[in-house]
C-alpha cells in the first residue's frame, strides 16, 4: 500500500513536469532552500551577496523557502525553481521516476541526530521495538537514517513488516509531540535535536557523529534540473556562490550562526536563540563534498522501503562543474 501511494505522489509530480513545461524566465534564476540551520550556505550566499555578484546584473535571482524536501522537489519538477539546497532522500526518490534532477554538490553532513523522550524509557537502539519515532516526512532522509540505524540492531518499520512505527510530523511540532507523550523518539535535524533536549525533555541517543553514517551522513546537497545544468555558465556562477559560502562559513562559524539567526527571524519573525544555534551548528560539517557511497545506501535502503522501484541512481550525482572549476 504505501509503495502504491508513493508510486501514485510520484506519477501525479511527472504529470506536472509535463504540463509546466520550461515556463522560467531565461534573465532569472530562483533557488529553493530551507529556512533551518543544515541549509546555512544557501542563506549566507544570499545574505552576503554572492548569489548576486556571481550571477551579475543581468539576472534577476528570486527565491523560495520550503518546509520538506517533498515541497521543495515538487517545485522543481513543476519549474517553479531551478536549483537549491534539499536533502538526498526526497531527490532521489524522485530522480528514480523521472531522471531530470541531479546533485551537483554537496552542503552539510552530520546535522541530524535522534533524541528519545523522556517518559520513553528508551536506552539504546533496541529499545525502539514497538516505539513510535517522529519523522520529518515519509522518504525523507531522517526517514532513510532511521532505517539505516534500525537495521544495524535488527530492527525494521512497522511499514517493511516490523515493530518500529514511524510518525511523519513537522519538526517545530515535535517538542509538543514529546511534551504529550504522543511519540517516544525523533529522527530529526538540527536545531530541533537540541531544542528537543532542552525545551521537551529529551535526551540524545545517537549524536550526529552515531546516527546512521556518521560524519559522512549527508544531510544537505545542491540539487539542479537538468535544463539549469545544461547551461554550464549559470551553474558555475550558482557552485562559485555556493563555495564561496561553504569557505566564509568554515572561516568564521560565529558570524555565520548570527548571520541564519537574523535570517530566519526576518523571514518567520521567530527568534531564534544564540546558544540553541551555536549547539546545533556543533553538530554539522558545511561542505561541497558528496560522499556517493552513503547515497547509493539511501538509494538501496528506499528500494527495501518500496518507495521506489530502483536503486540505480547512475547519473543523479553530476560533481563534474563542481571538480572543474577546482
Amino acid at each position: 500500500m504505501m509503495k502504491r501511494f508513493v508510486q501514485l505522489l510520484l506519477a501525479m509530480a511527472v504529470i506536472g513536469v509535463v504540463l509546466a513545461g520550461c515556463s522560467n524566465d531565461e534573465d532569472t534564476v530562483t533557488i529553493g532552500y530551507f529556512p533551518n540551520l543544515t541549509h546555512v550556505a544557501s542563506i549566507v550566499a544570499l545574505e552576503e551577496g554572492y548569489f548576486a555578484e556571481e550571477f551579475g546584473e543581468d539576472i534577476t535571482i528570486e527565491t523560495q523557502t520550503f518546509s520538506n524536501g517533498g515541497l521543495f522537489m515538487e517545485a522543481m519538477q513543476t519549474n517553479e525553481i531551478d536549483v537549491g539546497t534539499v536533502g538526498p532522500g526526497p531527490l532521489l526518490n524522485i530522480y528514480l521516476q523521472n531522471p531530470e534532477f541531479h546533485i551537483i554538490s554537496g552542503a552539510v553532513n552530520g546535522g541530524a541526530v535522534l533524541v528519545t523522550s523522556e517518559e520513553s524509557g528508551i536506552e539504546s537502539l533496541e529499545d525502539l521495538d514497538g516505539k513510535r519515532v517522529a519523522i520529518p516526512v515519509i522518504g525523507s532522509t531522517q526517514d532513510v537514517m532511521l532505517r539505516k540505524a534500525l537495521q544495524e540492531v535488527g530492527l525494521e518499520a512497522t511499514s517493511s513488516g516490523g515493530t518500529v512505527e514511524m510518525h511523519a510530523a513537522a519538526p517545530a511540532d515535535t517538542a509538543t509531540l514529546f511534551v504529550q507523550n504522543s511519540v517516544d523518539a525523533a529522527a530529526t535535524q538540527e536545531p530541533w535535536g537540541y531544542i528537543l533536549e532542552t525545551q521537551a525533555g529529551g535526551e540524545l541517543l545517537l549524536d550526529y557523529d552515531e546516527f546512521a553514517w556518521g560524519e559522512e551522513s549527508t544531510n544537505t546537497v545542491v540539487a539542479a534540473r537538468s535544463d539549469f545544468k545544461e547551461n554550464t555558465e549559470l551553474t558555475e556562477q550558482y557552485l562559485q556562490a555556493h563555495k564561496r559560502a561553504v569557505e566564509f562559513i568554515q572561516e568564521n562559524p560565529e558570524e555565520a550562526q548570527q548571520i541564519v539567526i537574523q535570517h530566519i527571524q526576518d523571514l518567520t519573525g521567530k527568534e531564534i536563540d544564540k546558544e540553541e544555534t551555536a549547539a546545533a551548528f556543533s553538530r554539522l560539517r558545511v561542505t561541497t563534498d558528496v560522499n556517493e557511497q552513503v547515497i547509493q545506501e539511501m538509494a538501496d535502503i528506499s528500494l527495501e522501503a518500496e518507495y521506489v522501484d530502483s536503486n540505480d541512481i547512475e547519473g543523479m550525482i553530476d560533481l563534474s562543474i563542481l571538480e572543474g572549476m577546482e
